[in-house]
């Protein structure tokens, strides 16, 4: 299947981050297009008019929005190369429920974690620790063998979106002063993300350090202001 691909997206952004892995991961050569998200283009606006957000792959002309979503187009679309999703049914229905409660869950906590203070970043912050733990127990429960890999040998759905959310973890820390990731409460958990950001291909596309502290230093800025606004 080939064809001109476009993602329009943001370099910070997590979702953005989302389909730029599973396409190197699938070996597809894309254009990307940096989006103002102050200032939408016209472009972005006529591709997700629901929405009006990033990311919105475009592929021959046909826009497709969300990040989940989007996956799995290319998973379906590109089928030569890794697969993103399992191709047993229920496999596969498995790795939707995880990646659904990780999107849907873990990702809200934690970034209200980042937007709030006092007494409301102290309940942020219980909750992350209840997300993380269920997904703990659930990864031990869903998946056996031991492997940080949960889609087998290459990286799947799954890694991908656990990625986008804990691979930042240091950011996160020097930014809020306050480390997710413990390997004696959370070890499947932590082992997986920490075997995940060593890869090559998450290395050369995750943005740099300083660059994304300076992202989450602003956007946590911004969010305190408009609250006390």
């Amino acid at each position: 299947m080939t064809g001109r691909v476009v993602l329009h997206g943001v370099w910070a952004s997590p979702y953005s981050k989302r389909v730029e892995l599973a396409l190197k991961v699938k070996g597809i050569e894309y254009e990307f297009v940096e989006e103002d998200l102050t200032n939408k283009s016209e472009a972005l606006l006529r591709y997700n008019p629901v929405h009006k957000k990033v990311p919105v792959l475009v592929h021959n002309g046909k826009p497709i929005a969300e990040s989940l979503v989007i996956i799995e187009y290319i998973d379906e679309t590109w089928k030569e190369g890794p697969r993103l999703l399992p191709q047993d049914p229920y496999e596969r229905a498995k790795v939707r429920f995880w990646a659904g409660f990780l999107h849907q869950q873990l990702s809200e906590a934690m970034a209200s974690v980042i937007k709030t203070d006092g007494g409301a970043q102290e309940r942020a912050v219980k909750e992350v620790h209840e997300k993380l733990r269920v997904l703990e127990e659930g990864i031990n429960g869903s998946y056996s063998g031991g492997s940080p890999f949960i889609n087998g040998d290459g990286m799947g759905l799954l890694d991908i979106v656990v990625c986008s959310i804990l691979g930042a973890h240091k950011v996160q820390e020097e930014v809020l002063g306050m480390n997710f990731l413990d390997p004696e409460k959370y070890p499947t958990v932590t082992s997986w993300v920490k075997a995940l950001i060593e890869l090559p291909l998450v290395k050369e596309a995750m943005p740099p350090h300083e660059k994304l502290v300076g992202v989450f230093q602003f956007f946590r800025a911004r969010a305190l202001e408009s609250a006390a606004a």
